[in-house]
């Protein structure tokens, strides 16, 4: 009856600090955008390498996205989150007071390693305080935040900026980082939370639920990072929006999506994971056409719009597909399938914008939504022919070591 009231106690209380956390994580990737002109002209660096730099962010992402997933299924979620929070706030301080390029790489880096930390054990303490029937929508609540954090980084980036110069965004980033930090050191978490015996990879990989989701995550997530440049592109060649209009667009999306995190997380804990992220991943293939019929700001508002409601169809579900997916098969080894998760979202978000590019260097905007509509939904028909099968054969067994 103890750990029940601790438990009850706590877990509002880590799901407020996890989200504060993403919120920071996510303030700190995009508060940088105000100040890239700033470091173009301090170092003399070219947009290709101002790219590359924004890049690197993904390469450790991808490296320390599982191993960290499996340290915290040992050790408990406490220590590597607060960990990777005092890293952020590491990464933050070294992008204030670098003094050239190779030290922005290195902060660069390490903004990636925190920020793996950050989703992968965040979500998996989630998963470990709340029951399958409340994931979702709590989980949704979080995705809300980080959402939040991604329409606010360019504007409080720009504010703080011209209050105090490029140092002092960063450094704001860094405190916060530190606050939610030591938030977490202080919460009372359940007596031995999040401590299970890790799972290797390699069997994870073999539960065919675990696998499906991570496709599906990777195709979702390529997606949406390809539609994101490419569309500007478009709305500012082809329709001639200027770029405070291109962020209405994207920022009217933005709000649509927070709004429904939460709704769409609530509906996967009644119906399941499993069929919401497939669904969505439809959806956000069937809405690639219509972005053939933006002829105006108001049409790219109204589009845009929709389809931040077929990505928040996807998004939530997913994360709570993915635990679905690994308790089915006997494991709480939520780490290790977080892990997984940010893994498959990372190498979408690498591959996705440099496969768009490349093709709408070839083709007209009308010709790459098309095709990439048609690949979306083969690969949705797969998976989910796939999670029939799946289902037909009954409960996976268990994962095997």
């Amino acid at each position: 009856m103890a750990l029940d009231r601790r438990l009850t106690f706590s877990r509002p209380a880590a799901v407020a600090l996890v989200t504060f956390a993403t919120f920071v994580d996510i303030l700190a990737y995009s508060i940088a955008v105000p100040v890239l002109p700033h470091l173009s002209q301090q170092f003399g660096a070219s947009p290709t390498t101002i790219g590359l730099l924004f890049g690197s962010f993904g390469i450790t992402v991808l490296v320390v996205s599982v191993p960290m997933g499996s340290v915290s299924d040992r050790t408990g979620r406490r220590l590597p989150l607060v960990g990777g929070l005092i890293a952020l706030a590491g990464s933050s301080v070294l992008f204030a007071l670098s003094p050239s390029m190779s030290w922005l790489f290195a902060a660069r880096l390490v903004q990636g390693a925190a920020d793996a930390v950050t989703w992968v054990v965040g979500f998996a303490l989630v998963a470990d305080l709340y029951e399958p029937r409340a994931r979702g929508r709590v989980m949704g609540l979080v995705m809300s935040g980080s959402t939040f954090g991604f329409m606010a980084g360019p504007t409080l980036g720009g504010w703080l900026y011209e209050q105090g110069g490029a140092r002092l965004p960063y450094l704001a980033v860094a405190a916060l980082a530190l606050v939610a930090a030591a938030g977490l050191a202080a919460i009372r978490l359940p007596r031995g939370s999040g401590m299970h015996e890790a799972v290797p990879l390699r069997a994870i990989l073999r539960v065919r639920a675990v696998a499906i989701c991570a496709i599906a995550v990777a195709s979702g997530g390529g997606t949406i990072a390809m539609i994101e440049p490419v569309l500007s592109l478009f709305l500012a060649s082809d329709i001639g929006l200027g770029p405070a209009r291109v962020g209405l667009v994207f920022g009217g999306g933005a709000v649509v999506a927070a709004v429904l995190h939460p709704v769409f997380g609530r509906i996967a804990d009644r119906s399941g994971g499993r069929r919401l992220t497939l669904w969505g991943l439809a959806a956000i293939g069937a809405v690639l056409p219509l972005s053939l019929r933006i002829v105006s700001f108001e049409s790219a508002v109204a589009i845009y719009a929709v389809a931040a409601i077929a990505i928040a169809i996807f998004i939530t579900p997913s994360l709570t597909y993915m635990a679905e997916a690994a308790s089915m098969a006997g494991s709480d080894s939520f780490g290790v399938a977080y892990g997984l998760y940010n893994f498959a979202w990372s190498l979408g978000l690498l591959l996705g914008p440099a496969l768009g590019g490349a093709l709408y260097e070839r083709m007209t905007f009308a010709q790459l939504c098309i095709v990439w509509a048609v690949g979306l939904l083969v690969i949705t028909a797969g998976l989910m022919r796939a999670a029939s099968i799946r289902r037909a054969m009954g409960v996976e067994p268990a994962l095997r070591t």
